[in-house]
């Protein structure tokens, strides 16, 4: 076992091999960037929505909360295949890698706008009165008032969400998008040996996830002293 990983290895880290895996990794990457990215943006919107006051704005309160009670409930691979379904109907040419950013995002709002609305929460209620009575608008209340000091609370979770789901896009490989457990497949099914091929994408999964870590470690210290000062 160990002569057939020493006599593979530098064939599986030449050019093109290497090359291969490093696209896969930047797949998972982008992927986990730009699903959670629009996820958390689109959550910041639910959140604002759930918080609307008003009669009128009493269906809007209902579908927000609806998404959000429904998708965090569902299996993240349910939703991937309920998405690529839905759009090959109306969308036939769409990319695979289209499909499972649309799937990231939809399961990032859900669980995103929960940890906004917790951080929103956080911050004590007599300062969001003192704001309204200093006549601040519910946007400029947000911006000004709520938003700086909910930071600390929301920054960390965010943090700790995206690093996790780095793992979830090993999901995306059931439906055909090269990502860094798909491209575990191929090399393994090329003849490569499963514990050098898996141990390999063991390793890129890591180096993935912890400058991340560490980024969300760094942020949520400095939230921290300037919340202290």
């Amino acid at each position: 076992m160990l002569e057939r990983m020493a006599n593979e290895i530098p064939r599986l880290f030449e050019y093109y091999s290497a090359i291969f895996l490093l696209k896969a990794m930047g797949t998972t990457l982008l992927m986990t960037l730009v699903g959670v990215g629009l996820g958390f943006l689109l959550g910041f919107v639910i959140v604002y929505l759930r918080q609307t006051p008003g009669l009128f704005w009493v269906p809007v309160r209902i579908v927000a909360i609806t998404y959000v009670e429904i998708f965090r409930r569902i299996p993240f691979l349910v939703i991937l295949y309920l998405v690529l379904f839905f759009i090959q109907a109306i969308s036939p040419n769409a990319s695979l890698f289209t499909i499972a950013t649309i799937g990231i995002c939809m399961m990032a709002i859900a669980y995103t706008s929960e940890i906004i609305r917790a951080g929103f929460e956080s911050v004590p209620r007599q300062q969001i009165e003192a704001a309204s009575a200093m006549n601040f608008s519910r946007w400029k209340t947000l911006i000004n008032v709520i938003a700086p000091q909910s930071w600390p609370v929301i920054v960390p979770p965010a943090f700790a969400y995206m690093v996790s789901f780095i793992k979830d896009t090993a999901l995306v490989s059931q439906i055909g998008v090269v990502e860094l457990t798909f491209a575990g497949k191929v090399m393994n099914n090329r003849g490569y040996s499963a514990l050098l091929v898996y141990g390999t994408i063991l390793i890129l999964y890591f180096l993935l996830s912890y400058p991340l870590t560490r980024l969300g470690g760094y942020l949520e210290k400095r939230f921290a002293s300037s919340k202290d000062n």
